[in-house]
This record gives C-alpha cells, structure tokens and sequence, in this order.
C-alpha cells in the first residue's frame, strides 16, 4: 500500500537517488533549479510517497515571488518507474495542491508537460506576464491560483524567495 507522507531528513539520501534514476543527469540543469538552488522547500510541501519502507515518489513546493506576487514553485515531481501509471504522482500532486490552498497560498507555478498538468486546473494563460530564469518552453510554463484572477497583475521575473538552507550555507563556510 502506497502512504504520502511529509519528507524527513533520513528521506534525503533515497530522494535524490529517485530524481536521478527518474529524471536523468540532466535535471540539475534546468531553469527550475536555479529557483531552489540554496533554499528550504516551503514549510509542510516537501512530500514523498512510499511503497513500505521504500520511497517511491517525491515533490516539493517552493516560495517564489511571480512577478511581484507570492506563489509557489512546484517540482520536481518524480516518481519510481516501477509505479507510474498506479496514480502516485496524481496522489502527490493532489496532496501537495490540498496543503498549499489550506496553508493560505493563492498560486502554483510549474514549468512541465500540460498533458499531465491541465487535470489539476493547470493553464498557460496564467503566466503569460511572468518570465523564468533561463529558456523555458512556453507552453510547458503553466499555473493554477486558488485566489481566482491572483496572477492576472503578475507581471516579471519569477524570483525566489523562500528561506536559505542553513545546512548548506554550513557545509559551504567549512
């Protein structure tokens, strides 16, 4: 049986050999990653999904400003290749969606494919005045705002803004 639970740090290690094995050596490159570079998920989104003990899913929410509003970066979102198509990835994303409208945050933006993203109320539309940090194909540059019509004034830079990795900083000043 499949659990989504919030990520702790033993989930670390498990997590980045997942997003290896799911997304390649090349994920690090993305403009997305700029964006969490040296930062702390959002506080209560960082989520993985286990099969047993075995960590089989992951995605994570960050704090951005999009434009001048605040919002959420989500992703990566990965799952294990001997799950995809039993819904883990649906199951995270609905759980990560759920915490953040209940945790009083007004919009999500991602950068993926929309065949996969347009069933949690994903739209290009909205971010149609936002630029991210580094090349992007446009029509994988989707959001959804829980506050409808939140990102109709979003205009710029997407920019982050969540709180810098402590443990990170450490390890960089040693």
């Amino acid at each position: 049986m499949i659990r989504i639970e919030t990520e702790t740090a033993n989930d670390l290690l498990a997590r980045e050999a997942l997003l290896d094995r799911a997304m390649g050596p090349h994920r690090r490159l993305k403009p997305s990653e700029r964006l969490r570079e040296g930062r702390l998920p959002a506080a209560g989104l960082a989520l993985v999904a286990r099969d047993g003990e075995r960590l089989v899913g992951t995605v994570r929410l960050w704090n951005v400003s999009a434009g001048g509003v605040p919002a959420l970066l989500l992703g990566p979102l990965a799952t294990a290749p001997e799950v995809q198509g039993r819904g883990v990835g649906s199951g995270l994303m609905q759980v990560a969606l759920n915490r953040a409208e209940l945790a009083g945050h007004t919009a999500v933006i991602l950068v993926g494919d929309p065949e996969f993203y347009v069933r949690f109320g994903f739209a290009g539309d909205l971010t149609n005045g936002l630029v991210m940090p580094g090349p992007v194909e446009r029509r994988r540059f989707l959001a959804v705002d829980f506050a409808r019509g939140v990102l109709s004034s979003a205009n710029g830079p997407v920019i982050a803004t969540g709180a810098p990795d402590r443990t990170l900083l450490r390890a960089a000043a040693a």
